[in-house]
């Protein structure tokens, strides 16, 4: 996987667990939706949402990139410059809210609050993916990162897997928010402390360095065009012989069967279930 790729991935987690609204997200689906196929559902429609979105952002990034594509030298420092300055107002507690910037964007967590089912879904992920004061830097990294790629495809692949990073640990957290308890959803929402007389908090001064590290190895790696793979030559070679062994007819209809049989398998658990579960509330006859 890319460096590139990789923090936009880490970016998207970071940005759901934003001091500004951590835990939120994943709060209201546990709380909405529960478990199982439901909130798989659920998350993909919020993927949706958000892909709709920021791959247009991305897009317009990498666009913006091409256009500079022949000043690369130029483009890495300012790049690296931007990653630096957006680093540190996160890891200071600055931020913006990037829906201010977009038409009508302010206002999709109004009209999510006026609707239901998955379209409330499909809103919350169109807002989510560019509301949230404190996740402004990380967007702004993530896009400056898009932008560097003069690119339009890569940058709206980059977005597309910032959007992964949300969703990701937002399924997850909301599949385990019973198991976390207390104590878990505590340290997952990080802690403020104060340094100097400012008020600062652990996600982001950790995020914050995390982009600033990024600005630094962007800048020593003219771009990350030197950066080391993070998976070696010799491992994606041999990864790519064998998914070339799967691409094979007889194995994708093999590979729907299973699926489906699955899917009726658990259908029909939860149907026994709920049958179970009747009959079990059902009063009884007082006997004679």
């Amino acid at each position: 996987m890319d460096i590139g790729l990789l923090a936009a991935f880490a970016g998207g987690a970071l940005a759901l667990l934003s001091p500004c609204a951590a835990l939120l997200m994943p709060a209201f689906f546990a709380s909405t939706v529960g478990t199982g196929p439901k909130l798989l559902l659920h998350g993909s429609i919020f993927y949706l949402g958000l892909l709709v979105v920021l791959v247009p952002l991305g897009v317009g990034a990498g666009a913006l990139g091409t256009l500079f594509v022949v000043h690369r030298q130029a483009i890495v420092l300012v790049a690296s410059l931007v990653l630096m300055v957006l680093g540190a107002a996160q890891a200071l507690g600055f931020g913006f809210d990037p829906s201010r910037l977009l038409p009508s964007g302010a206002n999709l967590h109004t009209r999510a609050a006026s609707t239901t089912g998955l379209v409330k879904t499909f809103l919350l992920g169109a807002a989510s993916g560019i509301a949230g004061f404190c996740a402004g830097p990380i967007l702004g990294a993530v896009l400056t990162l898009a932008a560097a790629q003069g690119n339009t495809v890569a940058a709206g692949v980059m977005l597309a897997v910032y959007g992964a990073g949300m969703v990701v640990p937002l399924l997850l957290i909301a599949a385990l928010w019973q198991r976390l308890g207390t104590r878990g959803r505590k340290v997952l929402r990080g802690r403020a402390f104060t340094v100097l007389g400012r008020e600062l908090h652990s996600t982001s001064v950790i995020t914050g360095l995390l982009i600033m590290g990024v600005g630094v190895l962007f800048w020593t790696t003219n771009g990350l065009v030197g950066a080391p793979a993070l998976v070696p030559i010799e491992a994606q070679t041999w990864l790519q012989e064998r998914a070339s062994l799967l691409a094979n007819p007889l194995l994708d209809i093999l590979a729907v069967l299973v699926l489906t049989a699955l899917v009726l398998f658990a259908w029909a658990r939860r149907q026994r279930a709920r049958g179970d579960a009747l009959q079990d509330t059902e009063p009884t006859e007082p006997q004679r």
